[in-house]
């Protein structure tokens, strides 16, 4: 939320690119000042919410397709002559692929009901950790998903290791290298 959503007057002193008087510079507090970029907090909780939606949206596609796809599953009749173990493999990925579902689409239903009550910078940490589990709840998903239709559609020995590769792949992927960068590049940010 920028400052002329939330009804601030527009000579407010942090104002800065929107006119009125210049920002002050940064205490080096971190408290309402200027980060290294030369934004407010207002500014920053801005650029971040921008970010993040752009993140939801790439995940929030993927496990509602997904998710489409196992809802239909169901209905099929091949699905009635699975085991039993299959059967519960399946609900399980359905109830992981709900949760990682309501976990990508809470950070839209978060900013709407707290838009405009000057909470941004604390709504962007809260959507942060919604995206976050749902990423989590993706990841299982995904593996789960994975896991059932190796199963299904060979019951070889090797299908637990295949899926623990693939789940090795997206540790490194998603998290790991994010990490290993983030620990060698960051400059404290």
């Amino acid at each position: 939320m920028n400052e002329r959503d939330s009804g601030a007057p527009q000579d407010h002193p942090r104002v800065g690119r929107h006119g009125g008087k210049a920002s002050e510079p940064d205490s080096g507090t971190g408290t309402g000042g200027h980060d290294g970029r030369g934004e407010t907090e207002e500014e920053r909780a801005d650029r971040r919410w921008q970010e993040l939606l752009q993140e939801i949206r790439v995940a929030q596609t993927g496990v509602q397709i997904l998710l489409g796809f196992l809802l239909t599953v169901v209905f099929t009749p091949l699905f009635h002559e699975l085991q039993q173990t299959d059967k519960t493999i399946y609900l399980v990925t359905v109830v992981l692929g709900s949760l990682a579902t309501g976990a990508l689409i809470g950070p839209v239903s978060f900013h709407r009901i707290v838009s405009g009550r000057r909470v941004k910078p604390q709504a962007v940490v809260w959507a942060s950790r919604l995206t976050f589990a749902g990423i989590v709840l993706l990841l299982a998903t995904l593996t789960s998903a994975l896991f059932l239709i190796l199963r299904v559609a060979t019951h070889d020995p090797y299908v637990p290791w295949l899926v623990s590769g693939v789940l090795a792949w997206y540790l490194v992927c998603w998290f790991a290298l994010p990490l290993w960068v983030r620990t060698h590049y960051a400059d404290g940010n």
